[in-house]
């Protein structure tokens, strides 16, 4: 991969040519961050995101050769829905990798927002508490500019007492009520990866690129981001092209 185009608070933008490549692109940095994890610390700890292009990239990692026992697989935000429901983000990542690959059920974290949203903010912090940085978050970008589930006009826990996870009662998609680590432990990463498609995102990421305050700029690890885009969002020479 050529050296990334990196863009204020070290913001880097990858361009793809198209949601495939993508997706490939995002399976291999995925792989390469999860096998130095397990080189240098014997576990690799991630956060997964939900969404249609996390799923994709999902499935392409099952075909993946990877140390699977040795994956701790964490989410970054959760509809407060039935565990069964097709909506939940767990259920999607199961049906698409985790059922499919040798990560045993204990390693798995789903959130278990069918408690309802403030208890299972409680009750997710609590699993969070005494994990150390995780080594990658997978995130998306809504079309409001939103990420996880950190809408524009909430709070989004950004602050350096922000607890882990946010209960939200009034989102403004539904469902209303959903759980969502706040922009303080998701900025906690080694590395963080967001995936973003679809030409509905394209004023939104104008607007990131453009310094405004949408939640998807509150993540800030020490590290910095890397922004995984199709190319045609972009104006040409605005980010450096994946291989």
């Amino acid at each position: 991969m050529n050296a990334a185009a990196t863009g204020p608070e070290g913001t880097r933008w990858l361009a793809a040519a198209d949601d495939l490549a993508l997706q490939r692109l995002a399976c291999r940095r995925i792989l390469a961050a999860a096998a130095h994890a397990i080189e240098q610390r014997e576990q690799f700890l991630i956060v997964l995101a939900g969404g249609t292009t996390p799923r994709g990239v999902y499935r392409m990692l099952r075909a993946a050769e990877a140390d699977w026992s040795r994956w701790r697989v964490f989410f970054g935000d959760e509809r407060c829905l039935p565990p069964e429901d097709d909506a939940r983000n767990s259920r999607m990542a199961a049906d698409a990798l985790l059922e499919h690959v040798a990560i045993a059920p204990d390693r798995v974290h789903p959130i278990p927002a069918e408690l309802g949203a403030a208890a299972a903010a409680r009750d997710y912090a609590a699993t969070l508490r005494g994990i150390p940085a995780f080594d990658l978050v997978l995130l998306g970008l809504g079309e409001d500019g939103h990420t996880a589930s950190l809408f524009p006009g909430h709070d989004w826990g950004a602050g350096p007492r922000a607890p882990a996870a946010l209960a939200v009662f009034d989102a403004p998609k539904p469902p209303a009520e959903r759980v969502s680590l706040s922009a303080r432990r998701l900025s906690r990463t080694r590395a963080a990866l967001f995936l973003v498609t679809g030409e509905s995102k394209r004023q939104a990421l104008l607007q990131w690129r453009q310094g405004a305050d949408i939640p998807a700029r509150a993540v800030r690890p020490r590290g910095g981001v890397d922004v995984l885009v199709e190319s045609s969002l972009l104006a040409a020479g605005d980010a450096t092209a994946a291989d």
